[in-house]
């Protein structure tokens, strides 16, 4: 870890994927991976892998995929099974880059999806806990009729020039989320699958008013694992529980990596 500068680029294959890295004060403390939703980006964090940092005393690793920020743009339109190939191809290499020597995996949306098939696909003994804010397991109707209420705006409002200064290229990050989850075969994608087989304990974050999805995504989580599942509700809060209610998701996250984290070497007190 001692060889990442504060702030740069990874090249991951052809990608140059953009990246921020906040060392920890002890060189043997553990990292806390932060994987972004389908708008998101490094920039979209704010202030809160400063302030995991301060809860924890981890180093905080986040990052860009292809598409997003200022990573190298991707080819439109996106495959149907992009979370899949990201979980299954992209992050190994980028975890194995940084490189990743034990800690956790914290994904919101999208970066929760990716987070959940990487855990159960990869037996991957420096995993210790995955903290997923508002994950998506399965489509559901409320999902799409967001997403398609959200593209009008895109087209209509200054909702672009917004996401333009986190986006490089801003239609390449939009475009590539929103027409993947709108397209029809979309309505089958399910990757609770890989729930069985997830070995390590689990924190959901939902806002109560998440006007992505449902709680009906938490019950599959809680049906289909059997490590252990600790769930949060954010009252209010809608799908971006980190911005809306920033003081109890970061007390949720903080508490959980603490415990999923704790061994002889220990974590800084909060």
């Amino acid at each position: 870890m001692t060889s990442l500068t504060p702030a740069g680029f990874l090249s991951i294959g052809t990608a140059r994927l953009e990246y921020k890295w906040l060392a920890p004060p002890a060189t043997d403390a553990p990292t806390i991976v932060m994987l972004h939703e389908g708008l998101g980006s490094v920039g979209l964090w704010n202030d809160f892998p400063e302030k995991l940092q301060q809860a924890t005393g981890a180093g905080i690793f986040v990052y860009s995929r292809a598409g997003y920020g200022q990573s190298s743009s991707v080819t439109l339109p996106r495959p149907l099974d992009y979370m899949q190939r990201e979980a299954l191809d992209v992050l190994p290499k980028v975890l194995d880059a940084i490189p990743f020597k034990r800690g956790l995996l914290l994904g919101h949306s999208d970066g929760a999806s990716i987070a959940a098939i990487y855990a159960g696909a990869h037996q991957d003994n420096r995993l210790q806990g995955i903290a997923l804010i508002a994950p998506h397991f399965i489509v559901e109707d409320v999902s799409v009729k967001s997403i398609a209420e959200i593209k009008t705006t895109y087209e209509t409002t200054d909702l672009k020039v917004k996401l333009a200064r986190w986006h490089k290229d801003v239609d390449n990050a939009f475009y590539g989320w929103n027409g993947a989850w709108l397209d029809p075969s979309f309505r089958d994608w399910d990757i609770s699958e890989y729930l069985a087989y997830i070995r390590v304990p689990v924190l959901i974050v939902q806002g109560g008013d998440d006007q992505y999805g449902t709680l009906r995504q938490v019950k599959i989580a809680q049906e289909e694992c059997y490590c252990p599942v600790d769930v949060t509700i954010i009252p209010g809060a809608g799908h971006s529980p980190q911005r809306e209610a920033p003081a109890p998701t970061l007390d949720a996250i903080a508490q959980f990596a603490k415990a999923a984290l704790r061994d002889d070497r220990g974590l800084q007190a909060a």
